[in-house]
């Protein structure tokens, strides 16, 4: 794929994405009422199953800690120092880029919506800062992507799809879990969710010379299985 198709992709894929997310950004900011009344009508009926169900709750609230950015950030980067010891250099600074890029766009927008969070009664869990979009929910999106997109090479089989099925759950109770907690409204968790597809997306497009539905089959470069027998990517494997 010549490099002026990859970035049209890359833009289109990005566009496709940003599109919803923007959308409900607008609604947010706008304080469109059917919104409002859907958050707060999930956001009740999930605090007060975490009220009634506190061994659940606590469960979460580890969930939550152990799945937080800063720990996502810091799998993301052993991602990348092992990718540099495999001789994946392209692909380590993939990684590093869109984590990277992706965490300031969170903390960007976050500062420019302005969102407050939740305010409880009878609070769960508290939080710092603004609420939209969730970080958490995104930086999980952003972490479960990358490991999948990476590591697909190296996995046989059915297993490819155990990766996908386990980055989706880590993504989806990621975000559930500040729902469930009370920090965070149903729509910042979507809007994270929205914005972490759309980067990884975009970056992933433009790495790659390969179509979308190789990628999401093989992963970002299926050259990386041969690095296992000793061989660097796009070399062939050593006897």
């Amino acid at each position: 794929m010549k490099l002026g198709l990859r970035l049209t992709t890359a833009a289109t894929l990005a566009f496709l994405a940003l599109v919803p997310f923007a959308l409900l950004a607008a609604l947010v900011a706008g304080g469109w009422t059917p919104l409002h009344h859907l958050d707060m009508t999930v956001t009740g009926a999930l605090h007060d199953w975490a009220l009634s169900h506190p061994g659940w709750t606590r469960a979460t609230v580890w969930w939550t800690t152990i799945l937080s950015p800063n720990p996502l950030r810091l799998a993301a980067l052993i991602l990348v120092i092992w990718l540099v010891r495999r001789r994946a250099r392209p692909l380590a600074i993939w990684v590093a880029t869109t984590m990277v890029v992706g965490g300031v766009l969170g903390a960007l927008l976050k500062l420019l919506v302005g969102r407050i969070r939740p305010e409880l009664l009878d609070p769960v869990a508290s939080a710092p800062g603004l609420a939209f979009p969730s970080g958490h929910a995104l930086n999980a999106t952003l972490a479960a992507a990358v490991f999948v997109l990476v590591l697909l090479p190296v996995a046989r089989g059915g297993r490819r799809w155990l990766l996908w099925g386990a980055a989706i759950a880590v993504a989806v109770l990621t975000g559930l879990s500040r729902i469930v907690l009370g920090v965070h409204w149903t729509s910042d968790v979507v809007a994270g969710w929205l914005l972490g597809v759309a980067v990884v997306a975009a970056t992933a497009a433009a790495f790659t010379r390969l179509g979308p539905a190789t990628v999401i089959e093989e992963g970002l470069d299926p050259r990386l299985a041969h690095s296992a027998d000793g061989a660097a990517p796009g070399e062939p494997p050593r006897r």
